[in-house]
């Protein structure tokens, strides 16, 4: 099994835990926050969506799904364009409101796709080239790739959590 075969699997991994989380829900459920400063089914899924968007098409040199599928202007949210929720506060968490889970995987299965293709090309030796030198060390290719897989595995299992929370009420 190959470095690439891996990252496919476990980026599957993530579009399956998407699905089973929010699918059957409806706007309650998926815009939910459980305490007045907790993250919603709906933020949790939009941000880790966004993060795998923004960081993949980064390092591979790619446009962000959610500015040329017109995804920004689906989900109409009073944020900025490039906006991936990273530090964002409790107000700019309640902004992130959808009205159908179909949105969310919509989005999610649209970044899955192009973060498939590029996997799909990728070779053993790419791993190693430098994407972000803003760290110390630089961020390769390969740290990048695990990076966004673990941050979207952590997010997708709240996602999951919450909705067990929700659905046990």
């Amino acid at each position: 099994m190959h470095a690439k075969d891996i990252l496919i699997d476990g980026y599957s991994r993530i579009q399956e835990e998407v699905h089973a989380a929010v699918e059957g829900l409806g706007p309650d459920d998926l815009n939910h926050r459980p305490g007045p400063d907790a993250n919603s089914l709906a933020w949790l899924v939009w941000h880790l969506t966004r993060v795998q968007d923004d960081h993949v098409a980064g390092a591979f040199g790619l446009d962000q799904v959610w500015l040329t599928q017109d995804w920004e202007k689906r989900f109409g949210l009073d944020l900025k364009p490039r906006d991936i929720g990273y530090g964002h506060t409790s107000a700019q968490v309640a902004k992130v409101r959808v009205d159908s889970a179909d949105l969310l995987t919509g989005y999610y299965d649209a970044v899955h796709a192009q973060s498939l293709d590029a996997l799909r090309g990728l070779s053993a030796g790419e791993l190693e080239r430098v994407v972000d030198e803003n760290w110390d060390p630089p961020v390769t290719l390969g740290v990048r790739l695990v990076s966004v897989l673990s941050d979207d595995l952590q997010h997708v299992g709240q996602a999951a959590y919450l909705r067990g929370l929700l659905q046990s009420a």
